[in-house]
């Protein structure tokens, strides 16, 4: 099914850079009329320094503070509306600017900012950490502007000092580094439901797949993610529920089918019990949002 909503690449921004690392005044000017609500097929990152206003992702909305940092995972859908001057730094990379550098091509799955949860993609920078980060970033955006032979690489070696800095605020990433093969399982997981979740609801079809028991994938994804197994996949399937009804075209019915719902009614109770509000609510409030 076609998304509602346009999915850039880093060409739309500049088609002959493998990473953009830019203070956010500059980048607005320069894209002022990119598209929203929108999403990316990279990585995108946005500190805010300074301003107010309100930042969504995935359709959950915040308040823009100063020295928050927003991490968002190629896919991702995200808004912003400002209030006064606003200004940070915006940094935007695909998966492979990392890959072709590092022998483990699934390094940046170790940091919990980057595994697609909202509730892990936005962080408040303590006082005492701003200045480096301000000067990590500062310095990659030098090196970008430069023509240093080995400016991509040296750009590559600060992202990853900054997300190491941001990392051990949290104890959560920690997980990740000493037991790699139960990180690699929760990320098969997301990916087998992100390629079936029409077609597969159940636990214990996933867990099939990953050739585990149910417990052990339920136990895994409350070890990691804080929700059970089936609150993941449910979770995807409402995702895109939201996503289709941006679109005034399609009636709930119609977009119950499109899910694979044979009855109507069970994808409203279901929409209603995962989201706190019916389907034609949801539509109806984010629709006045947006225009």
């Amino acid at each position: 099914m076609k998304s509602e909503f346009p999915l850039l690449d880093l060409c739309h921004f500049n088609e002959h850079t493998q990473v953009i690392v830019s203070r956010f005044g500059v980048f607005l000017k320069k894209f002022k009329k990119t598209t929203f609500p929108r999403r990316h097929d990279f990585y995108h990152m946005v500190l805010f320094t300074e301003g107010s206003g309100k930042f969504s992702i995935d359709y959950q909305t915040y308040s823009i503070k100063p020295f928050q940092f927003y991490f968002m995972a190629p896919g991702q859908i995200h808004d912003w509306h400002f209030e006064g001057n606003i200004d940070g730094y915006i940094i935007n990379f695909p998966a492979q600017f990392f890959q072709s550098f590092l022998l483990n091509a699934n390094y940046l799955d170790q940091f919990y900012f980057f595994n697609g949860n909202v509730q892990d993609c936005i962080i408040q920078v303590p006082e005492e950490l701003r200045w480096t980060v301000v000067e990590l970033i500062e310095k990659a955006i030098l090196e970008t502007l430069g023509d240093n032979k080995f400016k991509n690489d040296t750009v590559r070696v600060l992202l990853l000092l900054l997300f190491m800095e941001i990392s051990n605020l949290d104890g959560r990433n920690r997980l990740s580094f000493v037991e790699p093969n139960k990180n690699a399982l929760r990320q098969n997981f997301e990916k087998l439901i992100d390629e079936n979740y029409l077609s597969l609801r159940l636990p214990k079809q996933y867990a099939e797949l990953l050739h585990i028991t149910p417990n052990h994938l339920n136990k895994l994804c409350n070890e990691m993610v804080g929700i059970s197994a089936g609150d993941l996949i449910r979770n995807r399937i409402i995702l895109e529920a939201k996503r289709l009804l941006i679109n005034l075209k399609l009636t709930v019915t119609e977009i119950a089918y499109k899910l694979n719902f044979e009855d109507s009614s069970y994808f409203c109770k279901l929409f209603k019990k995962q989201t706190g509000m019916t389907p034609n609510a949801f539509r109806k409030h984010h629709n006045l949002h947006i225009h």
